[in-house]
């Protein structure tokens, strides 16, 4: 078993790395693998010194997993490439969400779709992610009719370029402007481009991805999302209109015993999620779980999970454990 991470020296792919050594894959051989200007350097990983190489010499290498976060573009020209030496590629970028012959996978929700034709393999979004794992019990027992979502997103999501914005702001440092204002004592609702409807890629993917997980095109759904200065972890305040009655204890119980969910949700000692806790951990925290008094059949909830971990590399990296598990590569 060899396995490449494609984007090996950027923030979401040292994750990855981190992720595979704690989750201890078995492999024959890790392939970091990066862009030209960083081919040649050395990382170090689960006690051994790696040469970061190519994507032509990973390409060579035929790996039997690929693991890819390194853009859109090299996703869409390299990921084909693999899969035609016979390599599963799992890609993190947005280039294969909403291709329909693509599966989009949170493992705890459908890996059960993926079988051994399945080459490229699309990461959700990780906003998406983490909402559809905690509400994915709702789903199942209920049915949803309506979803108006409100996203705190961490700057990590934008990448390391925001994360130094943010950090030269509040040292009161002059640096590169990632984001059109500053996002020190700020929010910003903006989170991607602005499309002809008013809304941002970043919304219309919760609207997608979300529909496409589920197999269910018929909830209707709502995004506002906005960056805030917090370095990691994102943060969702999720109204949910289901197709049936439900108890609010019911529901509880359901979300805590949703794999890779827990519940913090005590008010009478402040017992909520947050990212400063969530932070370098792999669960989806969801609490405020109440009833929303103005909607018929509809409750309230708060949902809090690190977004390079779970909302990328460890949601791919699991991926990667069902396909070696249900022998797939």
């Amino acid at each position: 078993m060899k396995i490449a991470v494609v984007g090996a020296t950027g923030m979401v792919g040292g994750v990855m790395l981190e992720v595979l050594k704690e989750r201890n894959i078995k492999m024959e051989a890790l392939i970091p693998v990066a862009s030209e200007r960083n081919v040649g350097k050395k990382i170090h990983w689960n006690d051994q010194e790696l040469e970061v190489v190519g994507l032509q010499t990973a390409l060579e290498l035929k790996p039997e997993i690929a693991i890819f976060s390194a853009g859109g573009g090299v996703s869409r020209e390299w990921a084909p490439k693999f899969a035609a030496v016979g390599t599963t590629v799992i890609d993190n970028s947005s280039a294969w969400r909403m291709d329909a012959t693509k599966k989009l996978i949170v493992p705890e929700i459908n890996a059960k779709e993926l079988g051994e034709d399945d080459k490229i393999i699309a990461n959700p979004n990780c906003s998406t992610i983490q909402m559809v794992l905690a509400l994915s019990a709702l789903q199942e027992n209920f049915g949803i009719d309506r979803l108006v979502i409100s996203t705190y997103q961490s700057v990590s999501g934008t990448g390391v370029q925001a994360v130094e914005q943010l950090e030269n702001e509040r040292k009161e440092v002059k640096g590169k402007m990632v984001y059109p204002y500053p996002i020190d004592k700020n929010c910003l609702p903006h989170g991607g481009d602005f499309l002809e409807t008013g809304y941002t890629t970043e919304e219309q993917k919760l609207v997608d991805e979300t529909r496409k997980i589920y197999g269910d095109d018929s909830i209707r759904i709502t995004a506002t999302v906005v960056r805030v200065p917090v370095l990691g972890g994102h943060s969702e305040a999720v109204n949910v209109a289901l197709k049936a009655p439900f108890e609010v204890n019911e529901v509880r119980k359901m979300i805590a015993g949703t794999p890779g969910v827990i519940l913090q949700d005590n008010p009478d000692v402040n017992l909520y999620p947050m990212p400063l806790y969530a932070q370098n951990k792999d669960s989806v925290f969801v609490g405020r779980v109440r009833k929303d008094n103005s909607q018929e059949n509809a409750l309230d909830l708060w949902i809090v999970a690190d977004n390079l971990r779970k909302g990328a590399a460890t949601n791919a990296v699991q991926i990667a454990e069902y396909l070696i598990a249900k022998n797939l590569v």
